[in-house]
């Protein structure tokens, strides 16, 4: 019978089945004779083919395993010129990484991110305990995410405990199934994931008509905008940006931008603010004079904390005296009101 192992216990492993069922299976003596280098001849991970000894018991004999696709290794404490593999046969792999209580040195995210991408697999980092985030733990978190962002690695703030973003984790590995489909960003929805840049919560559409427009890196975007400048390891405008080119003929009645769960995305290999444009210093200003605003409050809070509006049917009076729903207004309406 075919399973795959999910749980590895001294010599027992939990194999699960295409029928649902689990097994508890050991194996034969022979795997430790076959040359294996690492102390454990199975992992979590391998797909394997057993043998029933026990139905009744949900007992088995592995006596195969499958080739791996990929695996994660490290050295054995006691036995050095040995290996033992963690998990085998990755689609994906989440690492873990708390600022304080406990801190997660850089140098072993860096060993890590080494060894899974010796072996090719996919790796997000999950910026964890965000609710019990110091302005310490914020500011290291973020140099940490411009460090790994800047060279191509996905990373998301969450906390198990809160819930918080615990949704795009579920969501990262169906993104990852369709990571070379792309929108135009007019079409883009709430709802949406990003493939680096969290949900989308909003999607704003305004009038280009008063709006000085630049072209950074083959991106059309307004000068005001704010975008990550790697080399001063900042935020600044995109007019500001060396790379930026003004673009003076511009006649597209619109422009568009997005707000994020992770307060920015990243279109190429550039890292652009949210619509919201709040960077580190707007964000402690914020906790510091909002009274409204809880004090643990953390970057993925503040649209569940400031966000506001209407439902789709409220009424709103145009200057032309005709009463539409909020829904139906169009940009460049005049309202009554001015």
């Amino acid at each position: 019978m075919n399973g795959l192992v999910y749980k590895s216990t001294g010599n027992w492993y939990n194999v699960h089945t295409d029928s649902k069922k689990v097994y508890k299976c050991n194996i034969k003596g022979k795997f430790r004779s076959l040359g294996i280098k690492s102390t454990n001849p199975v992992a979590v991970g391998d797909r394997v083919i057993f043998e029933i000894t026990d139905e009744q018991n949900l007992k088995g004999l592995i006596i195969k395993i499958e080739d791996r696709e990929n695996y994660i290794i490290r050295k054995s404490v006691n036995l050095s010129k040995q290996t033992h593999i963690i998990a085998s046969n990755i689609d994906c792999c989440f690492l873990f990484v708390t600022p304080s209580n406990p801190q997660t040195s850089s140098l072993f995210i860096d060993r890590v991110l080494v060894s899974t991408k010796s072996y090719g697999i996919e790796t997000v980092l999950l910026f964890n305990k965000t609710d019990i985030y110091t302005d310490e733990d914020h500011e290291l978190i973020n140099n940490l995410n411009d460090i790994y962002t800047n060279v191509g690695y996905k990373t998301l703030r969450i906390s198990v405990k809160k819930g918080t973003n615990i949704d795009l984790v579920h969501n990262e590995n169906e993104n990852e199934a369709n990571n070379d489909y792309s929108k135009k960003i007019k079409d883009i929805q709430v709802g949406d994931i990003l493939k680096r840049g969290g949900k989308v919560t909003a999607f704003i559409k305004l009038s280009a008509s008063e709006q000085n427009i630049y072209n950074l890196n083959g991106v059309i975007i307004t000068g005001e905008h704010r975008v990550f400048y790697t080399p001063d390891s900042k935020w600044i405008k995109v007019k500001e940006h060396p790379d930026s080119i003004y673009v003076p003929d511009f006649n597209e009645p619109f422009v568009y931008c997005l707000n994020t769960s992770e307060k920015c995305f990243k279109i190429n290999e550039t890292i652009y603010s949210d619509w919201d444009d709040i960077d580190e210093n707007i964000f402690n200003n914020l906790k510091k004079n909002c009274v409204s605003l809880p004090t643990d409050i953390t970057h993925s809070d503040i649209h569940t904390q400031l966000d506001s509006g209407f439902t789709s049917d409220m009424s709103i009076k145009l200057n032309t005296g005709i009463t539409i729903p909020i829904c139906d207004i169009k940009i460049n309406d005049t309202l009554l009101s001015g």
